[in-house]
């Protein structure tokens, strides 16, 4: 199996992801929160929106997650008899020329996990609806980030946007690079790029963020774009809000940095957590 951050509670990123909630819970107290993950692709345009009631976890990577169960418990993450902003979101994007459709389904875990950590139902309780939303099935950039016009107004509403996915993700040289002191040259490179992107002047962040899948360490830092592409949807939805990078940490050919766009009541994106 995969090794996870969900099994590493003393990794310095698995420990900001809390520090991070604590702020969520203590300080933005949000209504709802709508989560984009790397792990979800819905069509090549357009996509999907959860609505399911009671969201049970999806353990959809390795029959040994199985030992997790329990770790997100439905009612943590649902409400029943709360309007879902899942309904919201998918008539603002139907607004925005953006075809999306309703399904029931569980929560995978590129967002049952970062969930899980961040709002640990013991020690960090989070309960309000979670609504999961698809990314595209296509590598477009600029249409990952015109998905603002679905849910921009959202954070207007009290709803939290989170997105998850990693700075840098490769399993495949992470196998082979096993054992390495340092992270491969790339991981620091492009790590480092999407800081750049992220944290630049919102009029020029859309440019400079769809740059990156056009670098020359972009197919090492990702095989495929799937881990990077959230972060595209919450920099859209950040609208001319600056984006702040709270923490990295480079990790053979991974890299688990974590960002904010807006200040505490703003659009969150953490890019990391779902091993």
């Amino acid at each position: 199996m995969v090794p996870g951050i969900v099994e590493e509670p003393e990794s310095p990123a698995y420990q900001s992801l809390e520090d991070i909630a604590r702020e969520i819970t203590e300080q933005v107290k949000p209504r709802a929160v709508v989560i984009f993950s790397a792990h979800w692709q819905g069509r090549q345009s357009g996509g999907l929106v959860n609505t399911a009631e009671i969201t049970d976890v999806i353990y959809e990577q390795d029959a040994e997650l199985l030992w997790l169960s329990g770790l997100v418990l439905p009612a943590q993450v649902s409400a029943r008899g709360k309007p879902r902003p899942g309904s919201k979101c998918y008539v603002k994007a139907g607004t925005g020329g953006i075809g999306y459709t309703l399904v029931d389904r569980g929560l995978d875990h590129g967002a049952w996990v970062p969930l899980r950590i961040a709002f640990d139902p013991e020690k960090n309780p989070l309960r309000v609806p979670v609504v999961q939303v698809c990314i595209f099935k296509n590598e477009d950039p600029e249409e990952h980030f015109r998905l603002r016009q679905a849910v921009a107004k959202l954070r207007e509403e009290g709803v939290l946007i989170i997105c998850s996915g990693m700075a840098v993700h490769n399993l495949r040289d992470m196998w082979s690079a096993a054992g390495e002191s340092r992270p491969l040259p790339y991981v620091g490179s492009f790590d480092n790029a999407l800081k750049q992107a992220v944290t630049a002047e919102p009029g020029k962040r859309r440019r400079e963020m769809s740059a990156l899948l056009k670098r020359g360490d972009a197919r090492q830092a990702h095989l495929s774009f799937d881990h990077l592409l959230p972060c595209h949807v919450a920099a859209g939805a950040a609208e001319e809000d600056a984006g702040t990078q709270l923490f990295t940490m480079l990790e053979t050919s991974m890299s688990w940095a974590q960002y904010r766009f807006g200040d505490l009541g703003g659009n969150l994106t953490t890019i990391s957590a779902n091993l």
